[in-house]
């Protein structure tokens, strides 16, 4: 056997003839996750040096002093040498690597890095002549550390770094020494020159790494995996003599390959026991071998890392695994699985496939997977045998980490086996056992029904290791497969819960907390930078003393009045919707309370929240409560929607300074062009289905709810009465705040500004609708003739009467509601 350059294992001349291997076709080339993960990293890296050195000026400005001072006490003679060598090296170090690969015949990866230095090239000159001529200053003053005179990244230094990035010399110790070193030196020289700064340099390191593994990502490497010859042939090194071999259909491997192998004798395995040889039919094999390949180690790695951040402790498994630590760990645990009794094929053996590649080889058990079992053969004691194996594995303090229907073998003989280890872990924690448990058991209840996964669980497991699982039936501590496959079966997860828990009623307990945060708080907190982004310069811009003392008090006052009257709008329009009789002082103390959750939660969310929770409280049934909360909410959009068409078109027929915002053609084709891009979205099946199960779970029962409101005109008038106040106690809370700066605009164009900003704050994920309707409303004044001065200084009057101010008294409402326990 002889090994090629690009770590494959092939028969050498003279050798005896490989087994056929039928497999389809391997690419020529293909794209590395590692590529693309590496690209990333390099532009992320660019983009926080690009940061860093726009808020932090003065500090790289002080290191590039502090080194240029430091450098000019070394030796001149030293210094003049290096620069000679790292002039010459730079060049000649890669020049050298790329003749010697051509020697070697790998020219097409020489080719792939030279286009890589060639576009770092043309992005470096692009950059020097371009950019820094047509938008000096900033933050390119700071990465060039002198003005722009010099250059923000290295002509003769980026094309280097991303030729040797996408050369690869992965494994070439001292050939990547010289070129590092070389590079290296290039860039001391260019300290202690002056003409470099140290921002600049990491600058070009980071362009050019991205340049090249952007570059081997884009258009590809010649293809490193073996071929299923050269696997099959290795097996010989394990005393197998393979016969022939065949590659094996697995649309669900994403990290591994898969072949059959039929032996021409009878070996031992690692136990001692022999192996059936020779079985005759195509497809019958003696052996299953799963292939490693090195450039699938990274394979869904982004994902990982997400669920590492995100989920606690020991609630995910390794992250990141080199392929000699994945070839031992998937070893171990099968070692570990059958020392435990649990049923697994026997691992025969292991070995490396060149460098790029490793395989596992296990007896061959004919059968198949679970999910691909009729259901008539899917009897009670098949899931009992299942049951059995999962018992000898926490037993043995195993966790598997992968018990999906691709994990459970259901052989000939009829009887399961445990497979896929890859993912597995030896002397597993309790909660990773626990884990085990949940995922086991939503995945038979996907497969035959929560009932009888519950029932042929109980006798095997017993009640108290089934309790065990009730706090851990949550959709983020279970596979990603199996959450998609949720997403049809959405009560699942509450089913297995009642059936445990009628087992056993004292197992109840509350879901545990496996989540460091949720997605929506890191939505939160972009939103909430983009608003302080967006308020801190307006509010850093005014001069609050100034503006307290030339303020109107008068038009101050009355605009707390009117922020005052929303709130018992806002409770008459509650009112209005629940037929049950609500005292008016505690709803309006409710409506003051919700204020407060405001700062927690979106506006469009606190708010029906707490509305919900104060009715049940008073009486009304769960659905009841909601249908009448979604009840209100439906009339107030449908209200909105009307005003704003409405007074939209009086702004544009009566207010001549305000004829931006009246409806133009433009307008006119932006709503039409929405329109249809919202109808042809609904065309997409999927896409009409999420639309249609939001609206229902937001609405359901609000038509039976506005039929028993519509019965009693005393309750009709309030809710409608409620909503009209509501807008305009708003619309007078900024006027009035206009009018404290001595502004003033037609009484439409307030209404209209007021019904535009409070539908983007709705819409807004941020809590109250930060930044989002300060934003809108400042556009929205200075647009109807404001000054920037006086929009702004009105937005944030109106905003602190609206939001902030009512904090404190939200806070206390709250708590007695709470205390009171009518909340």
């Amino acid at each position: 056997m002889t090994q090629t350059h690009d770590g494959a294992v092939r028969p050498a001349q003279g050798a005896a003839a490989a087994a056929p291997v039928d497999e389809p076709a391997q690419p020529y080339r293909i794209r590395r996750p590692s590529d693309a993960i590496r690209f990333a990293a390099s532009v992320v890296g660019l983009a926080a040096v690009m940061l860093l050195v726009s808020i932090a000026q003065q500090t790289t400005h002080g290191l590039q002093t502090d080194i240029a001072q430091g450098t000019a006490h070394a030796p001149r003679p030293l210094l003049t040498l290096a620069t000679l060598v790292s002039s010459f090296g730079v060049l000649a170090v890669p020049i050298a690597f790329a003749i010697e690969r051509l020697f070697h015949k790998d020219g097409m990866r020489v080719a792939i890095a030279l286009l890589a230095a060639m576009i770092a090239f043309g992005v470096t000159v692009g950059l020097d002549d371009l950019v820094v001529r047509a938008a000096p200053g900033g933050v390119l003053d700071s990465l060039i550390w002198g003005g722009t005179e010099t250059a923000p990244v290295h002509t003769d230094i980026a094309p280097v770094i991303a030729f040797v990035s996408a050369v690869g010399m992965a494994g070439r110790a001292r050939w990547q020494a010289a070129t590092w070193t070389m590079i290296g030196l290039a860039a001391l020289t260019g300290l202690t020159a002056s003409y470099a700064s140290v921002a600049a340099l990491a600058a070009t390191y980071l362009l050019g790494r991205a340049i090249g593994h952007g570059t081997l990502y884009a258009v590809g490497t010649p293809n490193p995996r073996p071929s299923g010859a050269a696997v099959v042939a290795a097996l010989e090194r394990l005393g197998l003599r393979p016969q022939r071999g065949a590659r094996l259909d697995d649309a669900h491997a994403d990290e591994t390959r898969r072949y059959g192998v039929a032996l021409a004798s009878c070996p031992q395995d690692g136990y001692g026991a022999r192996l059936p040889a020779g079985r005759g039919a195509h497809g019958d094999w003696d052996v299953e071998v799963r292939v490693l390949d090195r450039d699938q180690q990274t394979a869904g790695l982004l994902y990982r890392v997400w669920r590492l951040l995100r989920l606690r402790g020991a609630t995910t498994g390794r992250t990141l695994r080199s392929l000699r630590r994945s070839l031992e760990l998937e070893s171990l645990m099968a070692y570990a699985v059958d020392a435990a009794g649990a049923r697994t094929p026997r691992l025969v053996g292991t070995c490396e496939v060149g460098t790029e590649a490793a395989l596992l080889a296990y007896e061959h058990v004919p059968g198949r997977r679970l999910g691909d079992v009729p259901d008539g053969e899917v009897t009670d004691e098949l899931l009992a045998d299942v049951w059995r194996q999962f018992r000898s594995l926490q037993a043995g303090r195993l966790a598997h980490r992968r018990l999906e229907g691709e994990a459970v073998l259901v052989g000939d003989d009829g009887l399961a086996y445990l497979t896929d280890l890859r993912s597995g872990e030896t002397a597993a924690g309790d909660l990773a056992l626990r884990l085990d448990l949940a995922q086991l058991l939503t995945t038979l209840a996907l497969r035959t029904g929560p009932e009888r996964a519950v029932r042929t669980a109980a006798p095997v497991l017993g009640e108290e290791a089934l309790g065990g699982a009730v706090p851990l039936l949550q959709r983020v501590a279970l596979s990603r497969e199996t959450r998609t496959a949720l997403r049809r079966h959405k009560d699942l997860l509450t089913r297995i819960r009642e059936q445990i828990v009628r087992l056993k009623p004292e197992t109840e307990a509350p879901p545990a907390k496996l989540e460091r945060f949720r997605p929506r708080t890191i939505v939160s907190i972009v939103a909430l930078s983009v608003a302080a982004y967006i308020v801190i310069p307006q509010v850093t811009s005014l001069d609050i003393g100034r503006l307290a003392a030339t303020a109107s008090w008068h038009w101050v006052a009355a605009a707390l009045g009117a922020a005052g009257l929303t709130y018992v709008a806002a409770a008459f329009m509650l009112m209005g919707f629940v037929p049950e009789r609500l005292p008016l002082g505690r709803t309006v103390l409710v409506q003051l309370a919700a204020s407060f959750v405001k700062l927690v939660a979106p506006a469009a969310v606190g708010g029906v929240a707490v509305n919900t929770r104060y009715l049940q409280r008073s009486g009304v049934r769960p659905a009841l409560a909601v249908a009448s909360v979604g009840a209100s909410q439906l009339v107030g959009m449908v209200t909105h929607i009307l005003l704003l068409v409405l007074f939209g078109f009086l702004t544009g027929s009566t207010a001549k300074a305000t004829q931006d915002l009246a409806p133009s053609r433009t307008i006119v084709l932006a709503v039409l062009g929405l329109g249809l891009l919202a109808g042809l979205a609904l065309t997409v099946p999927r896409v009409r289905r999420v639309v249609a199960s939001r609206l229902r779970a937001m609405f359901s029962g609000v038509v039976p709810r506005l039929v028993d409101v519509l019965q009693s005109p005393k309750k009709l008038s309030t809710g409608m009465g409620g909503t009209l106040l509501l807008t305009l106690a708003f619309t007078l809370c900024l006027d009035a705040s206009v009018r404290a700066f001595g502004g003033s605009l037609p009484w439409t164009t307030v209404v209209l500004v007021f019904l535009t900003a409070n539908a983007v704050g709705s819409a807004a994920p941020t809590p109250g609708g930060l930044g989002a309707v300060e934003g809108a409303l400042t556009l929205a004044l200075t647009i109807s003739g404001l000054t920037a001065e006086t929009a702004t200084s009105a937005v944030l009057l109106y905003r602190l009467l609206t939001l902030w101010l009512p904090v404190l008294p939200g806070w206390g409402a709250f708590a007695f509601l709470q205390r009171k326990e009518a909340l």
